[in-house]
């Protein structure tokens, strides 16, 4: 049988106490009637996170679907937190409610990224609902599935981009979904779970040693300080298409 996939662990690192505790506070007091439960997960909730140059990943699950007015507090409340703390270069919310996260048929979904790629930082764990998950190839599908609808809405978004700070932002969040997304390719006997960006790149070429330059490319990219990128939007839509047949095939 697969490994069970491992969960966020060990403490949180200390550079991050302040934020974390301020979103905590902030979310609470100002949208604790909303929230069913706060959850961290990637490069601070494992804890190789950089100061100053890594995002702060959250997932908000709420007690009920959202209405149009608590979708506008909630994301002033993001931008808010995110203009006070330099820890941190982006802050994003990712967004569901209780029910949508229990549903069988989002096992794989909702219930595999609870159980293995978060930790609840307040409210009700939904965590111990589920039992451990084993590496598999319909968790992958699940989680990335709709990496051609995304990465494409990326690539026209950025074709009507002209601030360049917006095209770096823009070009970095493709690069990390379309690195995350070629999790898509790997087989049911694969052993373990990429976490980094450096593994899911390192299963991909197991499967498509040949597409070596290409993910290099959109690792670069998916750094940190990279500059716009002439030739990314089209690099971008001949690699979706590539997955896409690779995922068909």
């Amino acid at each position: 049988m697969p490994p069970i996939a491992p969960a966020p662990c060990g403490p949180l690192q200390p550079p991050f106490d302040a934020l974390l505790h301020d979103v905590c506070a902030s979310l609470a007091a100002q949208a604790g009637h909303l929230l069913d439960g706060i959850y961290l997960y990637g490069s601070i909730a494992r804890g190789d996170a950089t100061p100053g140059i890594s995002d702060l990943d959250l997932t908000l699950v709420l007690r009920q679907p959202p209405t149009p007015p608590q979708w506008e507090t909630l994301e002033a409340l993001r931008l808010a937190l995110q203009a006070r703390h330099r820890e941190v270069v982006k802050i994003d919310f990712d967004i569901g409610h209780r029910a949508q996260a229990l549903a069988p048929e989002h096992l794989y979904s909702w219930g595999y990224w609870l159980k293995h790629q978060c930790r609840c930082l307040w409210g009700d764990d939904l965590a111990p609902h589920f039992a451990p998950f084993s590496p598999s190839r319909a968790i992958a599908l699940a989680v990335n599935g709709d990496f051609a609808r995304v990465l494409n809405d990326y690539a026209r978004r950025l074709d009507d981009e002209r601030d360049p700070a917006a095209i770096v932002r823009l070009q970095r969040e493709a690069s990390r979904k379309l690195i995350r997304s070629c999790n898509l390719l790997r087989q049911d006997g694969d052993p373990g779970w990429p976490a980094s960006l450096d593994e899911h790149a390192a299963l991909l070429l197991r499967h498509a040693p040949a597409m070596q330059a290409q993910i290099d490319y959109f690792l670069a990219q998916a750094k940190p300080g990279a500059a716009p990128a002439s030739g990314f939007t089209p690099a971008l839509r001949q690699f979706t298409r590539w997955l896409a047949r690779q995922q068909a095939s």
